[in-house]
């Protein structure tokens, strides 16, 4: 089992939704926080999220290298918006810099007025074949060959990679869509599928279809889960955790944003969407998964609610069906790094279980310590 952390390179974090109050400015140096406490707490890694509301994945990520040990990064490349050449040389620059600590997310996108933004005017459908020629071509040059391609879309001639990835044959691909189209180029080019956190019976289905599809090309994909976590001592606490978040949202906010979300073409979007169809009364779509995040915040929408062990039980659960990892967040991100590391990993069968901190070094940070604590504590562990 790997478990990543995500890096909020949004404006603001904090420990509520839907409004300022106890909000924090996510500057470079708090952003440099997270990236260190995920770094020397186990966790495999950490996702950094694309687009225009972010800052660049790229740009954070490298920056984050040389303060950094031994964590990945999942970083997006962005078929239509870089060219596949392009997107070749910087994973392969960033690999060697990093020394193999690169994952590529491949990020089609779903907002058609987003992409729009950035000069790209496809349908759904058209992004999908768009990336499968793409990944085509990169997959190509990042392995050593000498591309030309002819496509619908694509006209590459001589495409080439001078300085080849550490990893080999290149940084493995991460991907998630729940479109057909999209499960079509799974199938055919990724590595580790990724799935937004639905109720296990709707993952089942997922990861049979790609499965399936995936053996018709005479491959395998493994497959991770995208999912928020709120994990306490107790159940009730937990759950207080959860009401809390969201105490601030109220209809207007949830209406806007329901409105905001119903613009996106991304079948994920629209599967997230109707796990609560904007009501606040039925948000437990599923034993200890609760939806109240997506009510008003876009992509991943729900999370996993309890005490320590009902989390383990559920992610085991997860596991059965075939997920080896788990990508998870929580607000603020700093301290629920520090938490969810405390109470889940000493009981988790981890891959890297040899990077984790000893119990000392967690019981510095118990989960009522100020945030100011924790960052000077940081500051003295790099």
């Amino acid at each position: 089992m790997q478990i990543l952390w995500f890096i909020p390179t949004g404006s603001r974090d904090g420990r509520y939704l839907g409004t300022d109050i106890g909000s924090r400015v996510a500057t470079p140096d708090y952003l440099q926080q997270i990236a260190q406490a995920v770094d020397s707490l186990g966790y495999t890694g950490a996702l950094l999220p694309t687009g225009r509301s972010c800052e660049d994945a790229w740009i954070t990520a490298a920056a984050f290298i040389s303060v950094t040990k031994q964590m990945k990064f999942l970083v997006a490349i962005r078929p239509g918006i870089t060219s596949p050449g392009a997107a070749a040389r910087m994973a392969a620059t960033f690999d060697r810099i990093s020394k193999g600590r690169l994952l590529i997310n491949v990020v089609t996108g779903g907002d058609p007025v987003h992409l729009a933004g950035d000069g790209l005017h496809l349908s759904h459908d058209d992004r999908y074949d768009l990336t499968d020629e793409f990944l085509s071509v990169w997959r190509g040059i990042v392995s050593g060959e000498t591309v030309d391609f002819q496509g619908k879309h694509l006209d590459i001639k001589g495409g080439k990679l001078l300085f080849p990835p550490v990893q080999k044959p290149y940084p493995p691909l991460w991907f998630g869509g729940s479109s057909a189209a999209a499960k079509r180029v799974a199938a055919k080019h990724i590595d580790v599928y990724l799935t937004w956190g639905e109720p296990p019976q709707q993952v089942a289905q997922k990861i049979a279809e790609v499965r399936r599809l995936a053996a018709e090309q005479g491959r395998t994909v493994r497959f991770g889960i995208r999912l928020h976590v709120i994990v306490r001592e107790t159940e009730s606490a937990a759950w207080d955790a959860a009401n809390e978040l969201i105490k601030y949202v109220d209809e207007e906010a949830i209406a806007t944003a329901q409105k905001d979300f119903a613009s996106s073409d991304s079948e994920g979007q629209q599967r997230m969407s109707q796990l609560h169809n904007g009501s606040r009364q039925t948000l437990e779509i599923s034993p200890n998964l609760w939806a109240g995040i997506g009510l008003v915040r876009g992509g991943a929408g729900t999370a996993l609610v309890g005490d320590a062990d009902t989390i383990i039980a559920r992610m085991l659960e997860y596991q059965e069906l075939g997920i080896e990892t788990f990508v998870f967040s929580g607000y603020p991100h700093l301290e629920e790094a520090y938490r969810t590391a405390e109470l889940l990993f000493p009981h988790l069968p981890l891959q890297n279980q040899s990077a984790l901190p000893t119990p000392e070094v967690l019981s510095h940070f118990s989960q009522t310590d100020a945030n100011e604590e924790l960052a000077k504590q940081l500051t003295a562990a790099s």
